[in-house]
């Protein structure tokens, strides 16, 4: 099949699904990407041809080659948003079009093809249709989907790759964090740095997160559930979490948020939050947050709340700050009030259980 703007998916059943019974049994306790459905998208690209063969298939390991491109030069970006249950019974998307156009924005930045946005929605579409006994129910289930594509091209040789694999996988969800929404505490690393200016900070490749798994570390040792980053100029800034954008409340209901400069992720859950925001009458600010700043007004009650924002955990309340110059805690240490608002009117409008302003949700089924 030739490549183009719209292809048609060839659906290939899982021969030997996981039975109604097991199913069930993996869906009452799913956790998070530990568990994964019958089914995955695979098209393939090649440089004069387009992406073509697009498929729908079993779930299966991927052949590979020990010189593909992807080993050696991590050509690779992926994105990651949820399938969710209606009320009515139905199942919607909430913000595939940010997805597929930040995919785009990945791809050129890592020298990879770019895949139409029309593929990228239709292989969602095509997925949740043939999983969709996979959602599991309750007030954190949901599927999530993780779209990714990769050099496959076998050579040795530094140049932009010839060939390319996007593949789609899904794994029934439940709460991000153990234990339901409650603060967590974060470390701000002295040694690491996520980005600097003119690399890869705003694209969403792997090559980012396997930087931060050191840092990761750094702050389990210190007894904390996330890493900060402080930019890489001056080291007095927030960038963002590991894998989430943050957010301060100052006392007059402000928020405040790093500026989008290509060092962090242009979150989609950042971008809802500051329109939800807007559209309720409060100010936002984008703009340098110092690590001082954040200590000062904690102290002072200026910064009366603290959050982190992210597809996976949604929003989350952020507690306990810890550094080498010591600890500090926001709002005594507990969820604001802004913080679970926000939080409650964000989900409610994704599960299709509140009004959709912006229309965000994305209908499947």
């Amino acid at each position: 099949m030739s490549g183009g703007d719209s292809l048609e998916f060839e659906i290939r059943p899982n021969p030997a699904p996981v039975g109604d019974a097991d199913r069930a049994a993996m869906l009452a306790n799913p956790g998070f990407g530990r568990i994964f459905t019958d089914h995955m998208v695979t098209v393939r690209y090649a440089d004069g041809k387009g992406w073509y063969e697009p498929r729908v298939e079993a779930r299966a390991p991927i052949p590979m080659d020990p010189a593909s491109a992807v080993l050696h030069y991590a050509q690779e970006i992926f994105e990651g948003l949820k399938a969710y249950t209606l009320p009515d019974g139905g199942v919607a998307m909430f913000r595939p079009d940010a997805n597929a156009a930040r995919f785009v924005a990945s791809a050129q930045r890592m020298a990879m093809p770019s895949l139409p946005e029309e593929i990228f929605l239709k292989s969602l579409h095509e997925l949740i249709s043939i999983d969709r006994a996979w959602i599991p129910g309750g007030e954190d289930g949901s599927l999530y989907l993780r779209p990714f594509a990769y050099a496959s091209e076998v050579f040795l040789g530094v140049r932009p790759a010839r060939e390319y694999l996007y593949l789609v996988i899904a794994s029934p969800v439940g709460a991000y964090f153990s234990g339901g929404v409650k603060p967590v505490s974060v470390w701000v690393t002295p040694d690491y740095t996520r980005a600097a200016p003119g690399g890869t900070g705003a694209a969403k490749c792997g090559g980012n997160y396997a930087a931060g798994l050191s840092a990761q570390a750094e702050a389990i040792e210190h007894g904390c559930d996330q890493v900060v980053y402080l930019d890489a100029v001056e080291r007095r800034y927030i960038d963002e979490l590991g894998g989430m954008n943050v957010f301060l409340v100052l006392d007059d209901g402000t928020l405040v948020t790093p500026p989008l400069t290509g060092t962090i992720l242009p979150g989609i859950t950042r971008d809802s939050v500051i329109r939800l925001a807007e559209r309720a009458g409060r100010r936002v600010e984008e703009r340098p947050i110092s690590l001082a700043e954040w200590r000062e007004g904690a102290a002072s009650g200026r910064v009366r709340e603290a959050f982190a924002c992210g597809t996976a955990a949604v929003i989350t309340p952020i507690g306990t700050v810890r550094s080498l110059d010591g600890d500090f805690t926001v709002a005594d240490g507990g969820p604001g009030e802004i913080t679970m608002s926000l939080r409650k009117e964000l989900v409610d409008i994704q599960r299709g259980q509140a009004e959709d302003p912006f229309g965000w949700v994305h209908r499947v089924l």
